[in-house]
C-alpha cells in the first residue's frame, strides 16, 4: 500500500508545554491531615500564572510526594528514594545523567549491549537484571525491595502488581520531544534531582533553539529513517524519530503514518516517497553499502546521489528518545545542511554534553 503524499503541518513541540506536568507535593509532617497538602500552583500578589517548574523551584521538594506518571496513574513516594530499579534503558540512562546511578539496585536486561553504561557507570553492569518489557521479572524486581521502580508504559500490569506490594512505580513514555521532556521532569522530581533535570532540559532547549534559528530559512530535504531490524521499517509522525528529522531541518517522508510504533512498508512505497536521504538506525543489522547496492533502489534519489548514512551509536542510540537524543538532530543537521551546520561545532556540542552529564570524553578515541 502507498500512503498519501499529503504534507502535514509539523507539530509544535515547545519545551514549555512539555514541562506542564501535573505534580502535587504533600506536606511532610507527622499529622495525617490531607488539608496540609501543598500544590505546585503558586499565586503572586498580581495573580500572575506560575509555571510548574517555577513553582517547584520556589517550593523545595518534600516527601511524601504525590506525582502523576505518564500513564495517568497517581503515585505516592513516601521518602526520597535511596534504592531504585530501572526496567527501561531510557530511564537507566537518565538516572546516570541526573546523578542517581549510585542508587540503582536493578537494571533492564541486556545492559551490557549499551555502551553508555560502560563509558559512564560500569558498576551498573554488575546489577541484577529485572528482564525486559517482553519478559519482566516481577518477583526478582520485588525481591530487591526498591524504594522506587521506573518502567516503560508497556509494563503497566507489572506496575500495578508491584504497587499492590507497596512498591511505588513510575511509568514513563518518552515517545516524542514533549513526552521526553516530561519524563526528565518527572524522574527529576521523584528522585530529588530537579536541578540536574533542569540543566539537562536547558541544554536540550539551547540546542533546539540553535537548530531552529540556523535552519529557519533552509530548504528541507526529504528524509527516510529506517529501523534497526529492516530497511523497510520506519517511524511516522507520532514517534520521536520524526521530531529528530524535523529539528535537523528535514522532512520525514513517512509523516502521514500515525502509528505509535515502527511500521513495515514495501519497496513500492519507498520508491514512491523517493527520499533525498536515507538514514539508518544506529544499531541497524544491515549497512549503508547494503542499501547502496540494493538493486530494488537503483532509481531512488538518495541511492543515486550516495546520500545513505547511518546514525552514530558508539555512545548510545541517538535515534531513540534517550536523554542525549538531541544529539541525533545535531548530527543529522550536519548531514542535511553541511553549509550551515559544521561537524566541528557538532562535535563540540556532543563533547560538552557527555562531559557534563556522563563524565566521559566524546568523540570516543
Amino acid at each position: 500500500m502507498i500512503y498519501p503524499m499529503k504534507r502535514l503541518t509539523t507539530r509544535a513541540a515547545a519545551l514549555a508545554t512539555a514541562l506542564a506536568l501535573t505534580v502535587s507535593l504533600a506536606a511532610c509532617n507527622n499529622v495525617a491531615d490531607t488539608s496540609q497538602s501543598s500544590s505546585v500552583t503558586v499565586e503572586t500578589e498580581e495573580a500572575t500564572p506560575v509555571t510548574p517548574e517555577e513553582a517547584v523551584e520556589a517550593q523545595p521538594l518534600t516527601y511524601p510526594m504525590t506525582l502523576t506518571d505518564q500513564a495517568g496513574r497517581t503515585v505516592t513516594i513516601e521518602s526520597e528514594p535511596q534504592t531504585i530499579v530501572s526496567g527501561y534503558y531510557i530511564s537507566s540512562s537518565l538516572l546516570i545523567a541526573l546523578g542517581r546511578a549510585d542508587r540503582m539496585v536493578g537494571i533492564e536486561a541486556k545492559a551490557d549491549t549499551r555502551p553508555i553504561y560502560s563509558l559512564s557507570a560500569p558498576e551498573l553492569l554488575e546489577l541484577p537484571s529485572v528482564g525486559s518489557a517482553k519478559e519482566f521479572d516481577l518477583e526478582g524486581c520485588a525481591a530487591l525491595e526498591p524504594d522506587l521502580v521506573i518502567l516503560p508504559l508497556k509494563l503497566e500490569s507489572a506496575a500495578d502488581s508491584l504497587t499492590e506490594l507497596g512498591i511505588p512505580v513510575l511509568l514513563i513514555n518518552p515517545e516524542d520531544r514533549t513526552l521526553l521532556a516530561e519524563t526528565i521532569t518527572l524522574v527529576g522530581q521523584a528522585t530529588n534531582a530537579v536541578e540536574a533535570a533542569d540543566d539537562l532540559l536547558a541544554f536540550t532547549q539551547e540546542q533546539q533553539t540553535r537548530l531552529e534559528t540556523t535552519l529557519a530559512d533552509a530548504d528541507r530535504p526529504d528524509v527516510y529513517l529506517a529501523g534497526n531490524s529492516d530497511l523497510l521499517s520506519t517511524a511516522g509522525s507520532a514517534m520521536y524519530q520524526s521530531d529528530l528529522i524535523d529539528l535537523a531541518g528535514g522532512r520525514n517522508v513517512a509523516e502521514d503514518i500515525t502509528d505509535t510504533y515502527w511500521v513495515d512498508i514495501d519497496y513500492e512505497q519507498l520508491l514512491a516517497w523517493d527520499p533525498d536521504y536515507i538514514i539508518l538506525a544506529s544499531d541497524a543489522s544491515y549497512t549503508c553499502d547494503d542499501v547502496l547496492n540494493d538493486a530494488n533502489l537503483a532509481d531512488c534519489t538518495a541511492v543515486k546521489n550516495g546520500n545513505v548514512y547511518q546514525m552514530p551509536g558508539d555512545a548510545e542510540a541517538w535515534d531513540s528518545p534517550v536523554p542525549g537524543g538531541i544529539l541525533g538532530a545535531v548530527w543529522l543537521s550536519t548531514v542535511l545542511h553541511p553549509d550551515l551546520c559544521s561537524a566541528d561545532e557538532a562535535n563540540a556540542v556532543m563533547g560538552s554534553f557527555y562531559e557534563n552529564f556522563y563524565g566521559f570524553t566524546y568523540p570516543l578515541a
